[in-house]
Formats: C-alpha cells, structure tokens, sequence
C-alpha cells in the first residue's frame, strides 16, 4: 500500500533526522496545517522542518493509525525538545507524496 509505505518512510526520515528526505516526501504545492504555523510550499515547509528537527523529535508509540489509498490517521506518543507529547495528524496523499498534512501536539499529562 503506497500511503502506508509513505508513513514507514516519513517515520524514519524523523527518526535519522534526515531533513532532504523528509521533504522528498511532500508534493510541490503542499500545505502543513498546525495550530502554531501554517507552512506552504517548499520554502516554507523546508523552514517548518528544519525546526522540528533541530527539536530531536523521537516517535516512542504509535498508539493508533488508520490507513487508506490517499489518507493516513494517526495518533502518536512522541518527545519533541524534551518534552513528552501526544500528537494527532492527518497526511492527505496525492500523486504518491504529501499534499496535505495536519499535525497537533498536546502535552502528556
């Protein structure tokens, strides 16, 4: 299933820090929607991921993920700057990339 394949790749493009493919996997006129920060483009989700990474995201759990031809659900369990957080994200797939994404992180309590 190529969204699924998608997902293991943008779960190891985090976990190696890998910021080129990280942005390998979204389309050229993507859009990343989070409540702090809209991103559009490649500039600016090039920006966007930059400072994720430099905030060592690290994915501890997968609690929950549904998947389908050209959209992934997920609900993960991730430290990001230290801090230890529950994230919930939609991918919209198009054309075997990313087009459309939407992330919140809210800390554990």
């Amino acid at each position: 299933m190529i969204a699924k394949d998608l997902f293991d790749r943008q779960l190891a493009a985090i976990a190696d820090g890998d910021l080129e493919a990280l942005l390998a996997q979204y389309h050229d006129d993507a859009t990343v929607i989070r409540f702090d920060r809209l991103a559009g483009g490649p500039d600016e989700i090039r920006d966007l991921f930059a400072a994720y990474l430099s905030a060592k995201p690290q994915v501890d759990e997968i609690t929950s993920l549904q998947v389908t031809d050209d959209v992934i659900f997920y609900n993960a369990l991730m430290t990001i700057g230290g801090n230890r957080v529950t994230t919930y994200g939609t991918l919209v797939i198009r054309d075997g990339r990313i087009w459309r994404q939407t992330a919140a992180a809210l800390p554990v309590t």
